[in-house]
């Protein structure tokens, strides 16, 4: 069964097979011998006047070949029936092609593309000026639209000079640097063509300065090679000239700018490339001759003879104290010699950073004591000090650790009170500059006879009861605090003691209390800090407030809400921690809610307020302020532990700092709207135990 099926398909397979070689067979013997018929052709991409062949059946009766842009071609290379071959023109592009042919045209399935070498040859001269000619040699350069210099510097092909297919002629970009050249055939997704050698583009070049020493403000002459194309100097310390007196290829004149400082100069070309000189340039330092008179009095003025002191910009007296400078000329200059300046020798200073200093030191005037009068003085009584130069006197302290400010003074006498506690002995003056006169009289304390005060409270806050502490108490018929607010409460009331409360609606900060004797008499008590906490005048100047105006960091504490600190039941900012170094209490950033554009430069009239209540003694340290922003990094170091050594509130109060107290080291602030970055403050500068509230940090007029 299965031999029979197996022949009888292999019988099957055989006709099968004679059937497909007869009829292969019978095509062949049957052709269609005149027919025009195209296979193939080539190559594709092709060159430009390159071979291109098409091959196929009786092509010799083609009469042309049109390519595409409609180019023509009717005289052939070669032609034969099986092969035709045609040069292709310079002017054809990518598209079908079309034979004529006597039985019609034949057009081609795929598309002929041309194949467009691009390739620079080479380029002349090898070094340019900026807007000279350069000319590039190479293939296919008529399809450049742009030529692009080093520093991404291009020509467009409206720009060329000439344009051919082998060359180019473009000017050199004012801007171009150094480096390779680049074609691009402007496509979309064009074709780059780089040279093989980079483009020398002159730049200028310094041989010589002239003067130098150089005086600022004075002429500097260059001389060098195509200065023409300088369009900046740039003089040590950065400052930039782009003014010139004169400019040739061969020499460039400029002043030299009064804050130009020592070092080389660089000349800068319009293409941002710099050339430095390699000749340092020097700044004139003035000379100092003299200085008169010596011994000179603060206040007063000097004069100042030398050379190029129209140069001194700056006069840095003993002590760091710079003096006013009031003009004059080259050789002579006037200078008012600061009041707090010590001795010791003057420096001058530049607008360039150079510096001279006198070569002798210049002495201060020291008042000189004569008399004292009256020697025999009770407490809260007036002494004369006679003498000369007694106007530069600014404090007189007294044996005993007291003083007290200088009250009526000129040249010739100064009057002062003596304080509460002095001690019988000789008085020491202090001046303006911080020097010290003793005197060779001592005075002689007197037992007191009306009401004084020997010990108070130097810090209390409205509502407490204060001791006040003294003799001859039991003569004061009336306190007033300051603001002009009589007490009504009182405690004890003896000869040595006067318990007192503060008024409510006492004026805070620094005052004194003024205590009306029976006879009239007004005597003043020592200074007493009453703080206590001072109302938000504009909740819109808040910037911190620990409920919608929180913290996005910091290192310790938080906000807390206990009603035994809160002020008035909100939110404060508590921190409980030993400090030691930078330790961050409450930070924002960005001007996020904070009211500094509000105030802009308007900060001479506004000041930092914050509420805080500090409940253990702070030691040491400081609370670092921070308002951070463009214009610089600004701090204000609160630290009223630094004097007592301990500092402590025994409640709320409201501390007021001036804005322009805020400085970066160099310069006060000066604009709050350029606070972009930090704000908030932190611990540092030391250690101690921080226990401590803060609330309601805002600006606030003054």
């Amino acid at each position: 069964m299965y031999n029979t099926f197996k022949i009888k398909l292999l019988l099957l397979t055989g006709l099968l097979v004679m059937g497909i070689v007869i009829n292969a067979c019978k095509k062949e013997e049957d052709p269609d011998t005149d027919a025009i018929q195209l296979f193939s052709f080539g190559p594709s991409p092709v060159l430009r006047g390159g071979d291109l062949k098409f091959i196929g059946t009786n092509l010799d009766k083609v009469t042309a070949v049109v390519l595409s842009n409609n180019v023509q071609v009717t005289t052939f290379k070669s032609k034969a029936a099986d092969q035709l071959v045609i040069v292709v023109p310079e002017e054809t592009v990518n598209g079908a092609v079309v034979l004529k042919t006597p039985q019609g045209d034949i057009t081609t399935k795929t598309i002929l593309t041309i194949s467009e070498p691009i390739a620079i040859t080479s380029f002349s001269p090898a070094k340019l000026r900026p807007g000279e000619v350069l000319t590039i040699n190479g293939t296919y350069l008529n399809l450049i639209k742009e030529v692009i210099f080093s520093n991404k510097k291009s020509v467009l092909d409206s720009a060329f000079v000439s344009k051919t297919q082998t060359k180019l002629e473009v000017k050199v970009p004012a801007d171009a640097q150094t480096g390779l050249v680049v074609l691009s055939n402007g496509l979309a997704d064009p074709i780059l063509v780089e040279s093989a050698t980079a483009l020398e583009v002159t730049l200028p070049a310094v041989s010589k300065l002239t003067p130098n020493p150089v005086k600022a403000g004075q002429a500097l002459t260059i001389e060098g090679t195509d200065l023409d194309l300088t369009k900046e100097i740039i003089f040590g310390g950065g400052v930039r000239v782009s003014s010139f007196v004169s400019v040739e290829p061969g020499k460039l004149v400029a002043n030299v700018p009064a804050n130009a400082k020592d070092g080389a100069i660089k000349l800068v070309a319009a293409s941002l490339v710099e050339v430095e000189s390699t000749e340092a340039l020097g700044l004139v330092v003035p000379t100092i001759a003299s200085v008169s008179p010596n011994p000179a009095k603060n206040g007063t003025d000097i004069t100042v003879t030398g050379t190029d002191l129209d140069l001194v910009t700056k006069a840095t007296f003993g002590g760091g104290k710079d003096g006013a400078l009031k003009g004059g000329t080259a050789t002579e200059i006037t200078i008012t010699v600061p009041i707090d300046a010590t001795d010791g020798s003057i420096t001058f200073s530049t607008a360039a950073g150079k510096t001279v200093s006198s070569a002798s030191a210049l002495a201060m005037v020291k008042p000189a004591i004569s008399g004292i009068a009256p020697l025999d003085v009770q407490f809260t009584k007036q002494i004369t000090i006679s003498g000369t130069d007694l106007d530069l006197v600014t404090r007189v302290k007294f044996t005993g650790g007291t003083e007290a400010l200088a009250g009526v003074v000129s040249a010739t006498e100064v009057t002062a009170t003596v304080p509460v506690g002095t001690q019988s002995g000789a008085i020491t003056l202090v001046t303006t500059n911080g020097s010290e006169i003793a005197s060779s009289q001592a005075i002689n304390i007197l037992a007191s006879t009306s009401a004084t005060v020997t010990s108070m409270p130097n810090m209390a806050k409205p509502g407490q009861m204060i001791d006040i502490v003294g003799e001859n108490l039991d003569e004061v018929t009336e306190l007033i605090f300051p603001g002009d607010v009589s007490a009504t409460m009182f405690g004890q009331k003896s000869a040595t003691l006067i318990q007192v409360v503060i008024p409510m609606n006492v004026q805070t900060g620094v005052g004194k209390i003024k205590m009306i004797t029976v006879n009239g008499e007004t005597i003043e008590t020592p200074e007493i800090n009453i703080q206590g906490v001072d109302p938000v005048a504009d909740p819109t100047l808040v910037f911190f407030n620990f409920d919608d105006l929180g913290l996005w960091w910091g290192d310790t504490g938080g906000p807390e809400n206990d009603p035994s600190y809160s002020l008035d039941g909100t939110n404060y900012y508590r921190v409980n921690k030993d400090c030691n170094g930078w330790t961050g209490f409450f930070w924002r950033n960005g001007q996020n809610n904070f009211p500094g554009p509000t105030i802009g430069t308007n900060v001479a009239n506004y000041v930092l307020k914050f509420d805080v209540n500090v409940l253990e003694p702070i030691t040491g340290g400081e609370f670092a302020w921070r308002l951070k922003g463009s214009s610089g990094d600004f701090w204000y170091r609160w630290k009223p532990w630094e004097a007592s050594g301990s500092y402590k509130t025994d409640g709320w109060i409201t501390i007021s700092v001036p804005v322009t107290e805020f400085n970066d080291g160099t310069k006060a602030i000066s604009d709050l709207s350029t606070i972009t970055e930090d704000f908030g403050v932190a611990f540092n500068s030391g250690a101690s135990h921080v226990n401590a509230c803060i609330d309601n940090v805002r600006f606030e007029l003054k």
